[in-house]
C-alpha cells in the first residue's frame, strides 16, 4: 500500500517515487518472464494450478460470454475460458509488460487456442475499454503490483456489466502464525536461491516476496472492493490464508 506521502509508494520494502514504480516492476517481469511457468510450479510445488481451478469454478463463466483475464500473464486461465465460452464468446488476455504478453500469446497458439482469444497490453488502472463491457473480470497474481490499487479497482468496476463478478486471487496473510514463521522463512530465504538458481535472478524474486509483504491483507482489500463500489464482497482463504480468492459483483 501506499505510503502518507502521495507522492511515492512501495516496491517491496523500499519506498519510491509513484511514476517509476511502473518501470521497475516491468523490468522485474522482462526478467522473469521466460521462466515464469517453471518458477510458479517450482515456487508452489504445483500448487497453484488448484488455486486457479478454484478459481475458474467461482467465476461463474459460461458459453458465450465476454472475459477478462487481466495481468494474464502466460494465459493459464485465458486458455481454461477459452474452453468454456466457446466459439461464441471471447477472452481478453491483458498485461502491462509486453513480455508476459508475448509469452501468453506463444505459449496459448502452440496449445492451439485461437479464434476466441485476443490480447491487449493494458494498465489496470486505466483500461482502454468501454464501459459495461465484460461479464467477468479475473487478476492472477497481479493487483500486488499495481502502483494505485484503488484507481485499479475503480477501473476493473468501470468495465464490468451490471450483474458481473470481479475475482481476484492473491497472495494473502496465512491465518496460521506457525505456517506465517515457516512461509517467511522459506519466502526470504528458499525463494530467492531458488530464483537464482533457475531463472538467474534472485533479486526479482526477492522482490516478489517483500511485493506479498506489503499487500493488502484479507480483510482490507475486501473493504477496498467495496469502496470501489463491488457489492456481496467476500473472500476464500486457500492453502491457509497464503493466498486468498477475493469476489465482488457490480449491480
Amino acid at each position: 500500500m501506499a505510503d502518507n506521502n502521495e507522492e511515492t509508494t512501495h516496491f517491496g520494502f523500499r519506498t519510491v517515487a509513484k511514476e517509476e514504480k511502473a518501470g521497475m516492476v516491468a523490468d522485474v517481469f522482462h526478467s522473469v518472464a521466460a521462466k515464469y511457468d517453471l518458477m510458479n510450479d517450482l515456487m508452489s510445488l504445483g500448487i497453484h494450478r488448484i488455486w486457479k481451478r478454484f478459481t475458474i469454478d467461482c467465476s461463474g463463466v459460461r458459453r458465450g460470454q465476454k472475459v477478462l483475464d487481466l495481468a494474464g500473464g502466460t494465459g493459464d486461465l485465458t486458455a481454461k475460458f477459452s474452453r468454456i465460452i466457446g466459439e461464441t464468446g471471447e477472452v481478453v488476455l491483458a498485461d502491462i509488460n509486453s513480455s508476459m504478453l508475448k509469452m501468453g500469446r506463444d505459449k496459448l497458439r502452440n496449445k492451439g487456442v485461437l479464434g476466441n482469444v485476443s490480447y491487449v497490453q493494458a494498465n489496470a488502472e486505466a483500461l482502454p475499454f468501454p464501459d459495461n463491457t465484460f461479464d467477468c473480470i479475473t487478476i492472477s497474481f497481479g493487483l500486488r503490483n499495481v502502483t494505485d490499487k484503488d484507481k485499479a479497482l475503480a477501473s476493473m468496476f468501470r468495465v464490468l456489466k451490471p450483474g458481473g463478478r470481479l475475482l481476484i486471487l492473491e497472495f494473502s496473510r496465512p491465518v496460521f502464525e506457525p505456517l506465517s514463521k515457516a512461509y517467511d522463512a522459506y519466502s526470504f530465504h528458499v525463494l530467492p536461491r531458488i530464483g537464482e538458481l533457475v531463472a538467474k535472478d534472485a533479486e526479482s524474486y526477492r522482490y516478489l516476496a517483500e511485493s506479498i509483504r506489503m499487500h493488502p491483507d484479507q480483510e482490507t482489500l475486501k473493504q477496498m472492493m467495496t469502496s470501489a463500489g463491488f457489492e456481496n464482497t467476500s473472500f476464500h482463504n486457500l492453502t491457509g490464508g497464503i493466498v486468498a480468492l477475493h469476489r465482488g459483483f457490480k449491480f
